[in-house]
């Protein structure tokens, strides 16, 4: 049983990461996989599984997001950023169930491609996801940013908009990716925003330098 009870038209904080810190995305392909994954597995019920959803969208069968329309959304996304080991959503549940679903089908989906893709046994993500409520709006806006610099974080790049593997360049107006729907939920001026996440930069990083040193 879970612990957490995830509560309809209420925003969490969701995150799970791998075994032992195992790199589980490692080519952009596997990156965009899963980013094409989490639009897919937001529908209730999905008709097939993604490798057979994308063959058919890569032969031109566009009839099949058609009936995606038609079914029930189970997620709305806040924020995302998919790190090399681990991932971070922001996401509102909207229908009863909802986020465990969507994470039971997108979490096995992944490993069944990566088991596959890299000639690999067993399971790979650590024990269950998490979620925390995100109870205020400034909750919501800090915990955006913190997921936003991640990538900065851990020396992955130098500013958190060469990552493209976030949300953080459609706050910014400069994404065509339109995964997220943040501005249902909040009002953002892109230049301000930005401003807002910088400020914060060289503080998170010097941060993740000493988490190893801090009692969690």
């Amino acid at each position: 049983m879970r612990k957490e009870i995830f509560k309809t038209g209420y925003l969490y904080h969701v995150f799970t990461k791998s075994i032992a810190g195992y790199r589980i995305f490692r080519a952009d392909e596997d990156y965009s996989r899963m980013i094409e994954m989490l639009r897919y597995y937001k529908y209730e019920k999905p008709p097939m599984r993604f490798s057979v959803y994308q063959e058919a969208i890569e032969k031109g069968i566009t009839s099949i997001n058609s009936e995606l329309s038609t079914k029930d959304t189970l997620v709305d996304f806040i924020a995302f950023c998919i790190m090399p080991t681990h991932i971070h959503l922001i996401l509102c549940q909207l229908k009863e169930n909802g986020i465990s679903l969507f994470m039971q089908n997108l979490l096995n989906s992944y490993s069944r491609y990566f088991n596959v893709k890299y000639e690999r046994k067993g399971p790979l993500w650590q024990g269950r996801f998490k979620g925390i409520l995100i109870e205020t709006d400034e909750q919501l806006l800090h915990l955006t940013r913190y997921i936003h610099l991640n990538p900065t974080s851990d020396g992955l790049v130098d500013h958190p908009e060469d990552w493209v593997y976030s949300s953080y360049n459609e706050y910014l107006g400069s994404s065509l990716n339109g995964l997220t729907n943040f501005n249902r939920y909040f009002v953002i001026d892109p230049a301000r925003y930005k401003t807002f996440v910088d400020s914060r930069k060289d503080y998170q990083q010097r941060l993740s330098e000493i988490k190893h040193l801090c009692l969690e």
